[in-house]
C-alpha cells in the first residue's frame, strides 16, 4: 500500500492498493503484493486495470469498503490498483445538525461560537437585538401608526406652559395637545413644554412634558395627565397584545413615595367617550416605575379585549408633604405598538402624524386654534344679522373629528368693509351653523345694519386667537 498525504498537510491521505492478478478473478479482497489490507472509502475510491480507470457502477461495484466485485475476468499478469482518499472531517465545521427546520439560521453568539435561531414566525423580520442570546431576533414590523397623537409633546396650541389652578374639586385642563391634566384641593400645578436636553440616553426626541406641583402646595391627592383615544384608532388594537412604551425621569424633589409614576392602560367598550367621565365597562392595566434623574424608557405589554372600543392612557403619582422647587416628573416618546417588547427591544419612538406637520394636522382635528397671519389681519368673512349681532365664518386648516363643541379666545377683534372699521366687545359663542369644516361664531355690535358684509379681524400683536374644539 502507497499513502501519499496531501502537499499542504491538512491531514488527508491517498492510499492505492495495488495487486498483481492471477488469472480469472472478478472480484479483490484481503492483501495487496506488498502485505497492506484492501480498505477503502466507498464512493470516493478509484480503481484501476494496468492504469486504465474504468468506471464504478459499470465496471465493478464498490460498497462495502473492504471488498471489490463485478469486475471482468481479470488476465494473469494485470496490475489492479484500487485507490482511496482517507475519511477526514475540516476543522471547525458546523454541523448539518445546528439547524432543524426550513428557515432556521446559524447565528453567532459569541466569540467562535454559533447557536441555531428558529425561523420566525409568517410576516416577522429579523432585527438586531444586543438582549438577546444571538444577538438578533424575531420581531413583527410597524403595521400600525402609532396611535398616541402628540406623544412626542410637540404641540402646545394653547401655550407651552399652562398653570392649573387648585381646585377644591377634582378638575381636567387641556395642556399640550390631545393632553388633559387634572388637579384637585391645595394641588396648584404647572405643566409645560421642555426640551429634553439628552442625546445619549434619549436620542433623536425634542421636548417632553413637565408635570409640576408648585412650590408650597399640600394636596396629596393623585394627579396627572391623561389622552383619550378615540373608537376609530382604539379598534385596531382590540384583541391583541400590546406595547405602551415611553421615557420618563423625575425633578429632585419628586415627592412620591418611592420615586413611583403609575401608568396606566384603560379600557372600554364605549364610543369615543373621556377617561374623566369614566369609560363604559371600564378596566385598566398598571405599571409602577421607580423614576430616576436620568431619562430611562418604560414599557407596559398587556392584551387588550376583542371587546374592547376604546382605549386611555395616564400617566399619574401621589405626592406627599408640601411641594419643593422641583416636585415634578417628565414624559415624552409616548407610543402604543402592536406585540410584546422590552425596553431595549421596543421600536424607536415615531410621531402619530409621522411628520412635525402631520402631527400637528391629527392635532388640529381635535383643536384648531386660529390666528391672523400678520398684525392687523381677518379670520375670514362675516354678516351682521341684527343691528346688534355678527355671524363670522372661520375656515378650518383641518377637518374636525366632529363638528366643534365648544370654543374659547382671547384678543381685540374688529370688523371692517373696506369703508369703515367696527370694534366687537363681548365674548364669541359658538352657532349651530358651524360645520367640521368652517367654524362658525356670533359676537355683540351696535348700529350696524342687517345684512350687510364685512371681514373679521384682530391685533394680532397682542396674541389674538380664536380655539374650536372637538375633543372627545
Amino acid at each position: 500500500m502507497t499513502v501519499l498525504r496531501h502537499p499542504n498537510n491538512q491531514g488527508v491521505t491517498l492510499t492505492q492498493w495495488r495487486k498483481t492478478a492471477a488469472g480469472g478473478e472478478t472480484s479483490l479482497s484481503g492483501t495487496d503484493d506488498f502485505g497492506a489490507g484492501l480498505v477503502y472509502t466507498a464512493g470516493a475510491e478509484q480503481v484501476f486495470v494496468n492504469g486504465v480507470l474504468i468506471e464504478r457502477g459499470v465496471d465493478y461495484t464498490a460498497s462495502t469498503g473492504t471488498t471489490v466485485t463485478g469486475l471482468t475476468a481479470l488476465v494473469a499478469g494485470d496490475i489492479v490498483t484500487v485507490s482511496s482518499p482517507s475519511a477526514f472531517n475540516v476543522a471547525n465545521a458546523i454541523p448539518k445538525a445546528t439547524v432543524a427546520a426550513k428557515g432556521d439560521l446559524i447565528v453567532a453568539n459569541g466569540a467562535a461560537s454559533v447557536t441555531n435561531l428558529g425561523v420566525g414566525a409568517d410576516g416577522t423580520t429579523l432585527v438586531a437585538n444586543s438582549s438577546a442570546g444571538a444577538g438578533v431576533s424575531w420581531t413583527t414590523p410597524i403595521t400600525l401608526a402609532n396611535p398616541i397623537i402628540n406623544g412626542g409633546m410637540d404641540v402646545w396650541q394653547r401655550g407651552s406652559s399652562i398653570s392649573l389652578a387648585a381646585s377644591t374639586a377634582y378638575t381636567s385642563g387641556w395642556t399640550a395637545d390631545r393632553w388633559q391634566a387634572a388637579t384637585g384641593t391645595g394641588q396648584a400645578t404647572t405643566v409645560a413644554r421642555y426640551a429634553t436636553s439628552d442625546s445619549t440616553n434619549l436620542p433623536n426626541i425634542q421636548y417632553c412634558m413637565r408635570f409640576q406641583r408648585n412650590s408650597g402646595q399640600t394636596g396629596t391627592a393623585l394627579i396627572g395627565f391623561v389622552q383619550n383615544i378615540e373608537t376609530a384608532n382604539s379598534i385596531p388594537l382590540a384583541g391583541k397584545t400590546v406595547t405602551l412604551s415611553f421615557y420618563a425621569r423625575k425633578g429632585a424633589d419628586f415627592s412620591a413615595a418611592s420615586n413611583t409614576l403609575g401608568t396606566y392602560l384603560y379600557f372600554g367598550t364605549g364610543t369615543d367617550q373621556n377617561i374623566w367621565s369614566g369609560f363604559t365597562s371600564q378596566s385598566s392595566s398598571v405599571l409602577n416605575s421607580n423614576l430616576t434623574g436620568t431619562w430611562q424608557r418604560y414599557v407596559l405589554t398587556t392584551t387588550v379585549s376583542a371587546a374592547n372600543t376604546q382605549l386611555a392612557i395616564g400617566f399619574f403619582y401621589t405626592p406627599t408633604g408640601t411641594a419643593a422647587t422641583n416636585d415634578y416628573f417628565e414624559v415624552t416618546g409616548v407610543q402604543i405598538d402592536l406585540g410584546t417588547y422590552t425596553a431595549t427591544t421596543a421600536p424607536a419612538f415615531r410621531r402619530s402624524g409621522g411628520t412635525l406637520q402631520g402631527e400637528l394636522s391629527a392635532c388640529e382635528r381635535y383643536y384648531e386654534r386660529v390666528a391672523p397671519g400678520v398684525t392687523y389681519g381677518y379670520f375670514g368673512r362675516a354678516q351682521v344679522y341684527s343691528s346688534t349681532g355678527i355671524n363670522a365664518f372661520i375656515e378650518f386648516k383641518t377637518t374636525k373629528r366632529v363638528i366643534p363643541t365648544a370654543i374659547d379666545a382671547s384678543g381685540s377683534f374688529f370688523m371692517n368693509n373696506g369703508a369703515s372699521q367696527a370694534n366687537l366687545t363681548g365674548s364669541f359663542t359658538l352657532d349651530a351653523g358651524s360645520t367640521q369644516k368652517v367654524g362658525s361664531v356670533l359676537n355683540t355690535v351696535s348700529s350696524l345694519t342687517a345684512g350687510t358684509q364685512w371681514s373679521l379681524g384682530a391685533n394680532n400683536s397682542a396674541g389674538a386667537y380664536i380655539g374650536f374644539s372637538a375633543e372627545l
